[in-house]
C-alpha cells in the first residue's frame, strides 16, 4: 500500500497532486535516494510486490515493469526501479517516479502509470497468458515438493503428465489455483495418478532393510 486515498486514475492531474511526495507520509521510512534530488517532493513511490507476493502480483509486476522500462533509461530518468527493506515482509519491490516536471505538467512516465492503474481497476490481470503460465508452473512445483522423496526415481516430465491426468479425469480440485500459489494435490492422489499412468516406480514400494545386528565401531 502506498496511499489510502481514493484516486481517479483517469484524471492524471488530480492523481498526481495526491501522489507527489507520498513517500514523505510513510511511517518509519527513509528514502535515501531522495536526499540527492532537488525535486524530491515531485516524486512518488509505488510498490508492486513483496518477498511473499502471490502469482498475480508477480505477473502484473512484470507487465508493469515492461511498460515502464523505457522511462527508466537515460542520465536523468523519470522512473527508477527500487527495492526497499521492510521489517514485516523482508523487502518491497517497486519504483519511484517523477510526477511533475519543473513547469508543473505531468511526466509521460506518470501518465503511463495512470493508464496502467486505470486498466487494473477495470480488470485485475494485465497479462492473462503470463498469469496462466505462472499458475501452471507453480502447480507442477507443488507436485514436486509433495513427492520430493521420489525425485530421483520418477521420470522427467511426470508432473505435466499428472496435471493432464487430473484435467482429463475431472479432478479440477487438484489443478485449480489455491490462494494464488498454484494447484496442489495430496501425496496419495499424486501416487494414484502416477500408478494409473504407469509412471510410479515399483522400487518405491520396496521396504528399506537396515541391518542393526552389526556392531557400530566408533
Amino acid at each position: 500500500m502506498t496511499t489510502t486515498q481514493r484516486i481517479d486514475w483517469s484524471d492524471v492531474k488530480s492523481a498526481g497532486e495526491k501522489l507527489a511526495g507520498n513517500w514523505q507520509k510513510f511511517d518509519s521510512f527513509a528514502w535515501h535516494r531522495g536526499y540527492g534530488l532537488e525535486d524530491a517532493e515531485k516524486w512518488a513511490i509505488w510498490y508492486t510486490s513483496s518477498r511473499d507476493a502471490g502469482l498475480l502480483a508477480q505477473s502484473n509486476e512484470e507487465a508493469i515493469n515492461k511498460r515502464l522500462q523505457p522511462f527508466s533509461e537515460g542520465d536523468d530518468p523519470d522512473l527508477v526501479f527500487e527495492r526497499h527493506s521492510h521489517f514485516a515482509v523482508g523487502y518491497l519491490d517497486g519504483f519511484s517516479l517523477r510526477v511533475f516536471t519543473p513547469d508543473g505538467s505531468t511526466t509521460p512516465a506518470f501518465e503511463e502509470f495512470c493508464r496502467i492503474k486505470e486498466e487494473l481497476e477495470g480488470y485485475p490481470i494485465l497479462n492473462e497468458s503470463d498469469y496462466s503460465e505462472r499458475e501452471y508452473e507453480a502447480t507442477l512445483e507443488n507436485y514436486r515438493e509433495e513427492l520430493w522423496r521420489l525425485r530421483d526415481e520418477l521420470p522427467t516430465g511426470w508432473e505435466g503428465e499428472v496435471y493432464s491426468y487430473f484435467s482429463d479425469n475431472g479432478h479440477d480440485e487438484f489443478i485449480e489455483n489455491r490462494d494464488d500459489r498454484g494447484g496442489w494435490a495430496p501425496r496419495e492422489k499424486l501416487i494414484e495418478a502416477l500408478e494409473a499412468l504407469g509412471l510410479y516406480p515399483q522400487e518405491a514400494d520396496q521396504p528399506v532393510i537396515v541391518d542393526v545386528s552389526k556392531e557400530v565401531k566408533v
